[in-house]
């Protein structure tokens, strides 16, 4: 498994391994709300839907952050980009942690939105211009579960909160924030050793002299391949549904349906975070040699077998097991989207495009949480299990019906702008 990393040299590997920690610090900042939620919504005397909002605020602020972080990659580089990128989200993380009343912590999560939303295109344009052609369904399948490694590191983390008893400005959850803001200003010292893409040091090259043209092919670019931009837009909002119907209120399930709490929680959330890592891993890898739909769409199918075990289940063992299972698949349809978006993409916007399309879809696709606790609250009895359950097969086939109707570009040339 190991086998792809040996062909890199130096400076690949440095290039991968900070794009990789900025998207899994990224996905930490961002899972630490799902844990702390409830924490969150009794410190603002709210309900439990209403503090669901700052997770929608988060997700739809993401295209935004896509598109001026996007924009700047494609002027001044991607690594000075993806530096700027890195305080950012660590600043509005710290801020989140010190709001004084729940419309100040929706601004800073939505602040935090558009940081986030930058970081995945920038990063993913960054790690792939620089890497080889071969293998590049496993570095894609790896880069995407940054975000589930977050997710674990969240999990962990989260293992303090009841050892954490501070009242006022220390309460449990903001202390969690502060600490997850911290180890993302560590990875500037990375970023100061990556060498800049290969494929914008080479474009910057040839437009010297003729920066007024290159500035304006810009804009007529992104509006030339529209189509192109909303069909992937919409496989996104599939996609994102997919993820977040299946991730971001299943901590807040375990609590409310089967009272699981403390290290049983962080244990079956780490369980299924391994389980997407490997998923994420062996698909990215199976897409080398099946292609990116047929991957995608065998993933997305395999889904559906695994809702018994994932949301019925009535121990923390089969439950960790069906997180396991769970996981493992939607996030092996995941693995695949990093090269496949990036492969789809204007060669001249390469920065821009794939994360405009994948935060578009976050847009799409961002009061899904608040939707599923409203559907729970209304028609279950308060159960999350049905929710989550109706959600998987509904998204897992519009994934692979929307999947089939699209195309792929498997190893486009994605050495040149």
């Amino acid at each position: 498994m190991l086998q792809p990393f040996r062909s890199l040299n130096s400076a690949q590997r440095r290039a991968y391994t900070a794009c990789f920690l900025g998207w899994t610090l990224d996905a930490f900042d961002f899972f630490l709300l799902t844990f702390c939620l409830d924490a969150i919504a009794a410190t603002f005397h709210v309900s439990l839907v209403t503090a669901a909002k700052s997770i929608f605020w988060t997700l739809l602020m993401r295209p935004v952050g896509a598109l001026v972080f996007g924009a700047l990659a494609e002027k001044f580089g991607r690594r000075p980009t993806l530096m700027v990128n890195v305080v950012s989200y660590s600043v509005f993380v710290m801020a989140s942690a010190l709001a004084p009343t729940l419309g100040w912590f929706l601004a800073m999560r939505a602040l935090f939105g558009v940081a986030m939303g930058g970081e995945w295109g920038v990063g993913a344009a960054l790690a792939l211009e620089s890497l080889p052609a071969e293998g590049r369904g496993f570095f894609s399948g790896l880069l995407q579960e940054g975000y589930v490694v977050g997710s674990m590191l969240a999990a962990l983390v989260y293992l303090l909160f009841p050892y954490l008893h501070g009242t006022g400005m220390f309460t449990a959850w903001r202390v969690l924030f502060v600490i997850g803001a911290v180890p993302s200003l560590s990875l500037l010292l990375l970023l100061r050793k990556v060498e800049e893409s290969p494929a914008w040091l080479a474009q910057r090259r040839a437009a010297k002299g003729k920066a007024v043209v290159a500035k304006r092919s810009k804009v007529v670019a992104v509006l030339k391949y529209l189509p192109s931009l909303l069909a992937l837009t919409v496989l996104m909002t599939a996609f994102m549904a997919f993820s977040h119907g299946t991730q971001d209120l299943y901590p807040t399930f375990l609590k409310h349906d089967h009272g699981i709490r403390g290290l049983a929680l962080s244990t079956i959330a780490i369980v299924g975070n391994v389980g997407a890592v490997f998923g994420g891993i062996w698909f990215g890898t199976y897409s080398e040699r099946v292609g990116r739909r047929r991957a995608i769409i065998t993933a997305a199918l395999l889904s559906i077998p695994m809702i018994p075990l994932w949301a019925w289940s009535h121990t923390a063992v089969m439950l960790a097991v069906g997180g396991f299972a769970m996981q493992f698949m939607v996030q092996g349809a995941w693995g695949v989207i990093p090269v496949h978006l990036n492969e789809m993409s204007p060669p001249a916007v390469r920065a821009i495009f794939p994360g405009l399309a994948y935060q578009l879809g976050n847009v799409l696709s961002s009061r899904n949480s608040v939707l599923q606790a409203a559907a729970a609250a209304k028609y279950f009895g308060g159960r999350f299990a049905p929710v989550l359950a109706i959600t998987v097969v509904v998204v897992a086939v519009i994934v692979v019906v929307v999947t089939a109707l699209g195309r792929e570009a498997k190893g486009a040339d994605l050495s040149t702008l």
